[in-house]
Order: structure tokens, then C-alpha cells, then sequence
């Protein structure tokens, strides 16, 4: 089977959370994602959606550079070349170096429309396991004004069955909190992610976060570094995870032979796509390292790719595939991306990624609308 792309669309789609989200850096409280549809000649279509954040706090990249390199670059590369496989696309924007989130929107709805013109799932395109029909889903906690509003937030959590709590950290809003929840939760699973705001100065701090038992501490120092994050490890037990300094399988490979984390947080729009996502929980999988699926609080169309490579056999922890209804009132899918007690259901039999784009909530969401190829009318 042979797919040649006639058109692509992309929509910039601005939907408000349902409460402000704080991180080490930055406070949201809309998300701009860009959604990107992917059409060939007979009316088959695929959908993607590139999740990068509006401003360049967590990577360089933004909704704005994603545009401008899908609408100038990615999408042109596309329309009229054939391919076979939705791995294969990647190839057709292989000179294009970085803006990975541009890239994941677009590979992404290349495996929906091959998944829904094979009539099967993209979860057993890639090859998720079958005898997994449900995967373990944790919540991603921000930075709360006080322990006390944090309790609050991990108490609703834990009522609705999350197998993990991740909470964020930054100076003045790290021990103390950690604590809080610790001493409440004795046995609960609880990650910490710093989102890069630490340096090799505050080891004392990360020493004292070494003592609560969490299953991880997350990228707490440099964006850009794994030689620091090695130097940290070694003075650690708690396991390092790593996540903005994953771009790659290169990188990957490089940190693991450094002992420069032992967990690796797997971001399929931080990786440029589900095919660089899959070789990652290739890697750490023959190596024994446990990775699991981190998000971009991605609207319906992204989570639905994260459920998707989260059904690999790799992915041993819980991942941040929490329900729609943690980040927004309505979604743009159907059926919507729901977890039952923790447990995130995968649309096995369910063709392409399982969720559909509802017309009228897109329309009602969309900034910006722009097509290549084809006619925009």
C-alpha cells in the first residue's frame, strides 16, 4: 500500500484549562496547540498534533516556530511525495535539523492515516502489546502555593485511582512540599520533576529529596546536559530521570552509557515523532531501563498518541496519559481519552488512533487555519 499526501491543514487550536498550571518556570492557563490533518487524493486522512508549549520555557520551540516550519517546510516536503510506511515520512523532512514538536505533529497524523487506511490501530501499528488492553496512568501535579493546596490536589488524585503522583519542584517549593505528601502518603508512588531549575550547587537539596523515597527525581538540572546529571547521580540512590536532554536516540544511548539517569521519560513530541519514540523504548528496553510516557497536557489527538506508544512492552511505569478532564472541560475528540481508576484503556481494535476530531468543537477552537497543497476555500 502506497500513500501520497494531496493536502495538509493545520489549525491553530486554543482551548483554556480547567485550572492554571505552575511549573519551575512559567504559569499557563490556556494551552495553543497546532492540529494537522494530512489528506491523499481518494479522501483518506490522518491527524497529528504538533504540542508545543506558546512560549520557550520548556524547549526552544513554539507554536509560532511550529507553524512557520510546518506550514514553509515540513507540510511542502509531504505533499505529493509517496511513502509506504509512516516511518518512512520522517525522511522527506530529514535535513531539517531540531523542531522536533514541529516534526511529531505531522509524523504522527502520517501513522493515523496509514492506521485508518490499514483498518487497524496505530497501538498495534507500532507494535503495542495485545495482551495489555489498559495501561497505568499517572497525574502531573503543578507547583501549588502552600503543602497544604498540594494535599489537596494529590488527595483528589488518589480518590480517582492514579497509580502515580509527579509533582512539580522549584526552589522554595521543594523539601517541604515532597514532605507534606510523604508524610500522608507513606507508600504512595511520587516522582519529582524540576524541569531543569537545579545546578550541581543545590546537591544539598536534591541529598534531602534522596531521603522520601521517590521513584524518581526528574531532569532536575540542565536542559542540554548528561555529563552534570552523572555527576548527581552518583551521589544519589534515588533514580534520575531524564527528559528535556532526550532529543534522540543518540542522546539516549550517549546518558545511558554515562550512567546519566536510569529512568527515561519518553515525550513523543520531544522526540519529533512516534518512529524516533519507539526506537528510544528499543534501546532502554534491551538495556533494562525502565522509560514511560511523559505529555505536553496534548489536547485529544496528542494524548491518544501517547496511549498508542505507551501500549509498547517497554513502558513499565505509570505515564503522564491522565484524562482530558485534568486539563480541560471539553475536548476535540470522541470518544473522549478517559482513564477508569487509574487504568487509561487502549483503542486496540479501534481503527487509526481511536479518537476522532469533532468538526464543530474544532471550528469553535481554531485561531488560525492555513492549507498546503490542494485549495483553501
Amino acid at each position: 500500500m502506497t500513500f501520497t499526501v494531496t493536502e495538509v491543514d493545520l489549525y491553530l487550536a486554543k482551548l483554556p484549562l480547567v485550572r492554571p498550571f505552575t511549573t519551575s518556570s512559567h504559569t499557563k492557563d490556556t494551552m495553543e496547540h497546532i492540529l494537522i490533518r494530512v489528506r491523499t487524493a481518494d479522501g483518506t486522512e490522518g491527524w497529528g498534533e504538533s504540542a508545543s508549549p506558546a512560549d520557550p520555557y520548556y524547549c526552544a520551540e513554539t507554536t509560532e516556530t511550529c507553524w512557520h516550519l510546518l506550514r514553509d517546510f515540513l507540510a511542502p516536503a509531504l505533499v505529493g511525495r509517496s511513502w509506504e510506511r509512516a516511518e518512512q515520512a520522517g525522511a522527506l523532512w530529514a535535513k531539517v535539523r531540531g523542531n522536533n514538536f514541529a516534526k511529531a505533529g505531522i509524523e504522527m497524523a502520517c501513522w493515523d492515516l496509514e492506521a485508518r487506511a490499514r483498518g487497524v490501530s496505530v497501538a498495534r501499528l507500532l507494535g503495542g502489546d495485545e495482551a495489555r488492553p489498559a495501561i497505568e496512568s499517572g497525574v502531573s501535579l503543578g507547583i501549588e502555593p502552600s503543602p497544604a493546596a498540594l494535599l489537596e490536589q494529590v488527595d483528589r488524585a488518589v480518590a480517582e485511582g492514579y497509580k502515580r503522583i509527579k509533582m512539580k519542584i522549584g526552589p522554595g517549593h521543594d523539601v517541604e512540599y515532597v514532605a507534606a505528601v510523604r508524610a500522608k502518603y507513606p507508600d504512595l508512588p511520587v516522582m519529582a520533576d524540576a524541569n531543569s531549575v537545579y545546578t550541581l550547587a543545590d546537591v544539598e537539596i536534591m541529598r534531602r529529596l534522596d531521603h522520601f523515597g521517590l521513584m524518581m527525581i526528574e531532569q532536575p538540572l540542565g536542559n542540554d546536559d548528561i555529563i552534570d546529571h552523572a555527576t548527581l547521580q552518583k551521589e544519589l540512590q534515588t533514580p534520575l530521570c531524564l527528559d528535556e536532554s532526550i532529543h534522540s536516540l543518540d542522546d539516549c544511548r550517549k546518558a545511558l552509557d554515562m550512567d546519566a539517569g536510569r529512568i527515561i521519560n519518553i515525550k513523543v513530541s520531544r522526540l519529533g515523532g512516534l518512529a524516533e519514540a519507539r526506537r528510544v523504548h528499543d534501546l532502554c528496553r534491551s538495556r533494562g531501563i525502565p522509560v514511560w510516557c511523559g505529555g505536553m497536557h496534548e489536547f485529544g489527538t496528542g494524548r491518544a498518541a501517547n496511549v498508542a506508544i505507551n501500549s509498547l512492552p517497554g513502558f513499565t511505569l505509570p505515564g503522564d496519559v491522565s484524562s482530558y478532564h485534568e486539563r480541560y472541560r471539553e475536548d476535540l475528540v470522541e470518544p473522549p481519552v478517559v482513564a477508569y481508576q487509574g487504568m487509561m484503556p487502549v483503542p486496540l481494535d479501534r481503527p487509526g488512533l481511536g479518537h476522532d476530531i469533532v468538526p464543530a468543537r474544532l471550528e469553535a477552537a481554531t485561531v488560525r487555519h492555513a492549507r498546503i497543497g490542494g485549495v483553501l476555500v
